[in-house]
């Protein structure tokens, strides 16, 4: 039986329900008044403390998902966009993944780490190489890293996480710093979640792959990763264990996409009900080719018209999540993305054990083949010409603005007050740091444009001061 606030997968993500609400959605894709209801609920609405904004369930965005009538997709879109504009402006955070070692005991048949493959490279890196990692990114620009690493306890233990964790944050090469490190590893312990809350990291990512349980299970034949119930239940075990920033995913592809789409907004709705407070951020990866892997032997891909539908409608569904997309998307796709509610995106990503010290790209350990192989300079230059506000900024984190704290603000607008600001200081750095001096120059004055949106006249001119010590006294690492 379905239980949003139980703790039993079955139930929170409850096959029966899902097969329901699918035959609800197709029962009511053709009413129009429901849908145009369903539209005008999930507009925001404009307070006197902020911005208001209900979402959508699962079974109601399961209808949108469903409706084929193109002018109310289009307005979907639109709705979608003003979501995302009035809760994340028009800022695009950005990140890298690091990939510290590709030995893993499974069996995941999309993945090409699986332990029976014998055409990859195994690699683990040293901490050592950690550091020359680290100084590759920071050279690009990095702030903020996403970490990965294959499953298997005698090469990759909660030690070796955590030692790896205090390398990366100790690096601190010329004005380079990493200020948040995500971490995306495999389900464990309540105990093991406490060792990475204390450590440091912000957001615990952790992809479901598949919400139908028979798909996941024969997709997962071997190793640890095959017991559906403790991978669907990680989360829950995380969040007891202090880390209240949690990143959910789906790997669209493997199966249908309307029943995972319905499976990852009920897991949002099952940490809103037991937690209090939902993802801080939910991925939309696609299977990719990679070695060992053939995306065309999954029938379940989706068109890119349908992808960017179903960014929309999570947006409009989950309003307050960050959205991720990272290089596994060409730069058509993810630029069409980003207006239609992707809030986070990785740049100059290398998906290689090791591949950001290499001089040219290497493939013999890519978990997945990298779509948007631009550098992170061209991917900066590329949102700015699309007024985008590219951000580095991790001031929430580090102002213990994380879990409930930061979705109050969000969902009062108050967030706005400090993430604008923030992403402008955090640009800042990275033109006098990184840019090319014509890049700098144009990117400063788009800076000075912005700076005219920030509302309040105090901390914009709080703002002004900052970034003018930044450009002519170097100085760094201002935050509100």
């Amino acid at each position: 039986m379905y239980n949003p606030k139980s703790l039993n997968a079955a139930e929170f993500i409850c096959d029966s329900e899902i097969l329901d609400t699918l035959n609800y959605a197709d029962e009511h894709k053709d009413d129009l008044e429901l849908i145009d209801s369903l539209l005008e609920k999930a507009r925001p609405q404009k307070t006197s403390d902020g911005w208001n904004c209900r979402g959508l369930t699962h079974r109601e965005a399961s209808v949108l998902l469903a409706c084929t009538d193109k002018s109310r997709i289009e307005k979907m879109f639109a709705v979608a966009q003003e979501i995302k504009d009035a809760f994340y402006g028009n800022r695009i955070v950005l990140f890298a993944p690091l990939y510290l070692s590709n030995y893993c005991v499974n069996h995941c048949l999309y993945c090409p780490y699986h332990a029976t493959n014998k055409d990859i490279a195994r690699k683990k890196l040293t901490q050592e190489q950690i550091r020359k990692e680290v100084t590759a990114l920071q050279d690009m620009g990095h702030k903020r890293l996403a970490i990965e690493a294959g499953e298997d306890p005698v090469n990759n233990p909660i030690e070796y996480i955590l030692e790896s964790l205090k390398t990366i944050y100790s690096v601190k090469h010329k004005n380079g710093a990493i200020r948040r490190a995500n971490v995306n590893i495999a389900a464990t312990t309540v105990e093991e979640y406490r060792m990475l809350k204390e450590a440091g990291i912000g957001t615990y990512i952790l992809f479901q792959e598949t919400y139908h349980k028979e798909t996941y299970e024969r997709l997962h034949p071997k190793g640890p990763k095959h017991n559906y119930e403790w991978h669907t239940t990680a989360h829950d075990r995380a969040m007891e264990a202090g880390i209240d920033d949690v990143g959910l995913g789906v790997l669209f592809g493997l199966d249908k996409y309307r029943y995972e789409f319905a499976g990852l907004l009920m897991h949002a709705e099952h940490l809103e009900a037991v937690f209090g407070v939902g993802p801080h951020t939910i991925s939309v990866p696609r299977v990719k080719r990679a070695c060992d892997i053939n995306p065309d032997v999954f029938d379940n891909g989706i068109d890119d018209e349908t992808f960017l539908k179903i960014i929309a409608l999570i947006r409009i569904a989950v309003p307050y999540t960050g959205m991720i997309i990272s290089t596994r998307e060409n730069e058509t796709v993810r630029a069409k993305a980003l207006k239609c509610g992707i809030s986070q995106i990785s740049g100059g990503s290398r998906t290689s054990v090791g591949g950001y010290t290499a001089a040219h790209r290497p493939h013999d350990s890519e978990q997945f083949e990298v779509s948007d192989q631009r550098s992170l300079d061209e991917v900066v230059q590329w949102l700015i010409k699309m007024n985008f506000i590219p951000s580095f900024c991790t001031a929430c984190y580090r102002q213990g603005r994380t879990g409930d704290r930061f979705m109050s603000l969000c969902k009062s607008g108050q967030i706005s007050n400090c993430c604008h600001p923030n992403a402008l200081m955090t640009l800042a750095e990275y033109l006098c740091d990184y840019a090319q001096e014509d890049a700098k120059k144009s990117g400063l004055e788009f800076i000075q444009q912005e700076l005219k949106n920030i509302p309040k006249e105090k901390i914009r001119s709080i703002t002004e001061d900052n970034i003018s010590k930044i450009v002519s006294s170097n100085q760094r690492d201002f935050r509100f």
